[in-house]
């Protein structure tokens, strides 16, 4: 998912930021964890399976666990695509980034003798997210290519994350399904403070619903 510029607000398109899109009688979700006030608006993203929505506490970063699925401090939807629309914004708490990113997508294909690990030997393969995000529009004079471009990316499998960390559905403690990383952002204005960490979202179909975390 790499970074293509603003968009409108309510626009039905991918995007960090603005407002949540949601079927009529949506409520805000507010934090679990600790504060108890409204938890920040972070992306809207349709899928092939419907618009994961995401929001994560951001009224006191470090005393709510917005990093912990099961901490009460971010939630994850999943609304079908028709019949959304915007939500009213709580008028207290931080709900709202400053600034809208669109996103748009790019396939990526990895060489599959550049994923095979070093030998064979007991270094750890390199990532599949890794390898992308690293090689994004890399130049031969980039040291570091332009990966804050980078907002994330759809599918696949989660980057580095422990077995033991693999969240379970919040409702029926089912297995979820890896749809997404998300990047922090590409400026002070679009960027969601996860403490310099990567996200990861979950999703449970049947329940309609996810579960979102750090590294």
């Amino acid at each position: 998912m790499i970074y293509d510029g603003t968009a409108p607000a309510d626009s039905d398109v991918p995007r960090t930021g603005g407002l949540p899109l949601a079927p009529a009688g949506f409520t805000w979700p507010m934090c679990g964890s600790c504060c108890g006030e409204p938890l920040q608006f972070f992306v809207h993203l349709p899928v092939e399976y419907g618009v994961l929505s995401v929001f994560v506490c951001q009224n006191d970063p470090g005393a709510c666990e917005f990093w912990d699925a099961t901490s009460g401090a971010n939630r994850v939807y999943l609304f079908p695509r028709e019949e959304l629309q915007p939500v009213s914004v709580p008028e207290t708490g931080v709900t709202l980034l400053p600034a809208v990113s669109a996103i748009r997508t790019h396939v990526v294909t990895l060489d599959p003798e550049e994923n095979d690990g070093h030998d064979g030997h007991d270094e750890l393969a390199p990532d599949a997210y890794d390898l992308a995000r690293s090689g994004w529009k890399r130049e031969p004079e980039e040291r570091f290519g332009k990966q804050r471009e980078v907002l994330g990316s759809l599918g696949g499998s989660p980057s580095y994350l422990e077995d033991d960390r693999l969240p379970a559905c919040p409702s029926c403690a089912g297995t979820t399904e890896f749809a997404a990383h998300l990047e922090e952002g590409i400026s002070s204005q679009t960027a969601m403070n996860l403490g310099g960490q990567l996200g990861y979202v979950f999703v449970c179909r049947a329940c309609r619903e996810g579960a979102f975390l750090t590294d």
